[in-house]
């Protein structure tokens, strides 16, 4: 599986969290970006305006995530 290939199945992933749980159906700006960062392991500090969607950057990736996050 290529990079850009496992990259889409983890926005898919992310995506279809978020379609199932919260009822969204498209990220708003930045929030991919962040959440792929998190379902990777990877640090992130996410700045965005109030009620910009900076809670689901942290909790649809930790709901993707299996064990502890």
């Amino acid at each position: 599986m290529s990079t850009t290939d496992a990259s889409d199945a983890r926005t898919e992933q992310l995506r279809s969290m978020m379609r199932e749980v919260w009822g969204y159906e498209e990220f708003r700006p930045l929030q991919e970006r962040a959440m792929l960062a998190g379902i990777s392991g990877q640090d992130s500090l996410v700045v965005l305006p109030t009620g910009g969607g900076k809670s689901l950057c942290y909790q649809v990736p930790a709901l993707c995530l299996e064990g502890m996050a």
